[in-house]
């Protein structure tokens, strides 16, 4: 598999590592959930494909709106 996009190997994708480190609120919170829910909430990110995307996906990490059923569709 090649990790060139994980940020440290952690299965965390570079792109959401910093887009978190940016938003302080997303990163609280997706630092308060249970190990499968930040793993459902890192799959979500495997089909976006801009800098702006993740940006929003993030901020739904922000405002608590995310899908647990379907993480990748925006709410």
């Amino acid at each position: 598999m090649d990790t060139n996009n994980f940020a440290n190997g952690d299965g965390i994708p570079l792109g959401f590592g910093m887009a978190l480190a940016q938003n302080s609120h997303a990163l609280d919170y997706f630092s308060s959930l249970s190990d499968s829910q930040r793993q459902t909430i890192i799959d979500g990110t495997h089909n976006i494909r801009s800098k702006q995307e993740m940006q929003r996906y993030v901020q739904q990490l922000a405002d608590r709106n995310i899908n647990f059923n379907n993480p990748s569709i925006f709410m």
